[in-house]
């Protein structure tokens, strides 16, 4: 179970990850952004946001999808650095997957976007 502190919920929060590096896979997109410092009043710890919609399927099967991706991501938080705003989003292949495929589409895409975020701020 993901802690409620590193839950994301407001709106704001998502907005700043959209505008974060994306990194996907066929099951799964991984969006990882950050808060501006001027927001930050303290350590923040990371926040991590699901999409899972009705493409994915049926009530049943979303939320099934959702709870599968949360506990990945319950292991995955020391990967991340405070402030951070992660938010997964699941695609219509992830509905019949096991959660192994899952982990090493979340792992892939993860590996993608950080490779993206390091190539940005390399640029930068």
């Amino acid at each position: 179970m993901l802690p409620a502190v590193h839950r994301m919920r407001s709106s704001a929060d998502f907005d700043s990850a959209f505008s974060g590096t994306r990194g996907s896979t066929r099951r799964v997109q991984v969006i990882l952004g950050s808060q501006s410092e001027s927001t930050l009043t303290g350590p923040h710890p990371v926040r991590v946001g699901f999409v899972v919609s009705k493409a994915v399927g049926n009530s049943v099967v979303r939320h099934r999808v959702y709870r599968q991706l949360r506990h990945l991501m319950h292991a995955r938080l020391s990967f991340f650095d405070d402030g951070d705003l992660v938010v997964v989003r699941a695609f219509p292949a992830a509905a019949g997957s096991s959660s192994a495929q899952l982990g090493e589409d979340v792992d892939r895409a993860l590996a993608k976007a950080c490779a993206h975020r390091s190539r940005a701020v390399s640029t930068a």
